[in-house]
């Protein structure tokens, strides 16, 4: 449930067409829904402006089944799968409308394309590498309403790539900087904008790196003020956070 369906509840009870018995035996049932092996949180939207995301990995496609069955049957629209698996896709894809990017393995269930946030959130990357981390963050941004720029491979060992790009970036209300090896583009790029900087470390990189804890570090003690760090190759963490921001002055909700 949606704040909007919640408010379009209340006015039924006030207009008389709902009586407040109906009502709250509604709301009674709404808030989750025990599958056995899946608590699906009907309420989340109505808590945290976006419904519960099914992340796949570990999950069989029966049970994402199930899931995606329980949410569309309450009328739910782009709901994201994340680490969904090319064989498991394929699996749902024969009984609901997905849309599955391999590369960085995003499904979105009943995509609508709503743009629900005024300005735009930029992702972009050190280098081609880290596109699929780069592409969970910008296809999760874009699910939750939020309009992306991508601005790829303008890591610092080019450093005129990026600089090349700052017409874009200065006018992002977001910028998502997603970088692997020494993790040292979101502390240029937190130099350069006005505007909050989340870097994604990124496990890309030589055996030093230690799967992205160097990045990880890096960007956890960047010199630049407004630097927010998530999760190494939580691309996902990034996107829905960056959403958070660019919904911030109530558009859309």
């Amino acid at each position: 449930m949606e704040k909007t369906e919640l408010l379009a509840l209340l006015q039924k009870v006030q207009a008389g067409s709902l009586s407040p018995d109906e009502a709250a035996l509604k709301l009674k049932l709404e808030p989750f829904e025990d599958l056995g092996y899946a608590m699906v949180d009907h309420h989340r939207a109505l808590r945290q402006g976006a419904k519960e995301v099914i992340y796949g990995a570990g999950k069989t496609p029966q049970q994402m089944d199930g899931i995606l069955h329980a949410m569309e049957g309450r009328g739910e629209t782009d709901v994201i799968i994340t680490r969904l698996a090319p064989e498991a896709a394929e699996y749902l894809q024969k009984s609901h409308r997905l849309e599955y990017d391999p590369l960085s393995r995003f499904g979105l269930v009943n995509p609508t394309g709503t743009v629900t946030a005024p300005g735009f959130i930029a992702v972009i990357s050190g280098g081609t590498s880290d596109m699929p981390v780069c592409e969970e963050a910008a296809r999760t941004a874009q699910a939750l309403g939020n309009r992306v720029e991508r601005v790829y491979d303008v890591g610092v060992a080019g450093l005129h790539r990026l600089l090349s790009k700052l017409d874009v970036l200065m006018q992002a209300r977001v910028v998502i900087a997603v970088a692997g090896m020494e993790g040292a583009l979101a502390s240029v790029v937190g130099g350069l904008v006005d505007c909050p900087v989340i870097a994604v470390p990124t496990s890309v990189g030589y055996g030093a790196n230690f799967g992205g804890l160097s990045a990880l570090l890096s960007m956890l003690n960047s010199c630049a003020s407004g630097v927010s760090v998530v999760n190494i190759d939580n691309g996902f963490g990034a996107g829905y956070l960056a959403s958070m921001i660019n919904h911030m002055d109530g558009a859309g909700r």
